[in-house]
């Protein structure tokens, strides 16, 4: 579950919002959309405590520390970062206790499910955008988090690599992980999301992604 309660964030003293309450309960699966500017990325990292709002508070019902995992957009990425693509996937298994052969057999599994064995020694920089994109998707699902909080996770993305992404949510979803996803694509949102929280300068609305989309259909959520 996440609570949030008297929220307000943005830069300091600019508020994007007034204080909004909203609450997503475990296992739930919503998108977040809004017109570009009204801080959908940023309500992602205040949940993920990377980030402090201007008011009120956030509320998980587990600890913050090793139940939550963020994946941020892409061009935050350092692709001159000097690590190979299984380098950077193997850093999904920081604090899960494994033996080095179940790391190894695990790690294959995944690259082979995010289609991308034979690039597991490329460097970041010899990437394209798609399979760095699948490689961080990959990095994550070695991590076992009840709580993903997705930032674009179908930027970069060829139809292919949607098919996986969204393959991959509904597993997760299935598993009863709680998944909070900004998306700019709302035939995406409207097929395979049920709910979603619309932001906007007076305030977020949560409702389901139908609803909301139907209402909204002039709505730009890049």
């Amino acid at each position: 579950m996440i609570r949030c309660q008297g929220l307000r964030w943005g830069a300091p003293g600019q508020p994007l919002t007034p204080a909004v309450d909203f609450e997503l309960a475990a296992g739930s699966l919503t998108a977040v959309i809004g017109a570009n500017g009204t801080g959908k990325s940023s309500l992602l990292k205040v949940i993920a405590g990377l980030q402090k709002p201007l008011a009120g508070k956030v509320k998980l019902d587990v600890p913050l520390r090793g139940n939550l995992s963020f994946l941020p957009q892409q061009q935050h990425l350092d692709r001159q970062f000097p690590i190979s693509l299984q380098e950077l996937v193997a850093a999904g298994f920081w604090g899960i206790k494994q033996t080095p052969q179940q790391r190894s057999e695990r790690l294959r599994a995944v690259l082979e499910d995010w289609h991308l064995g034979g690039l597991e020694q490329r460097p970041l920089m010899a990437l394209s955008g798609g399979e760095l994109q699948r490689a961080v998707l990959a990095r994550l699902s070695l991590a076992s988090a009840p709580i993903l909080l997705l930032d674009e996770p179908h930027a970069a993305l060829d139809e292919e690599g949607q098919a996986l992404l969204w393959k991959h949510i509904h597993a997760w979803h299935a598993e009863g992980r709680t998944l909070v996803v900004v998306c700019h694509d709302l035939a995406a949102v409207r097929q395979h999301i049920p709910n979603a929280l619309l932001i906007k300068n007076s305030g977020c609305t949560l409702a389901p992604s139908t609803q909301l989309i139907q209402q909204q259909p002039h709505t730009q959520v890049a």
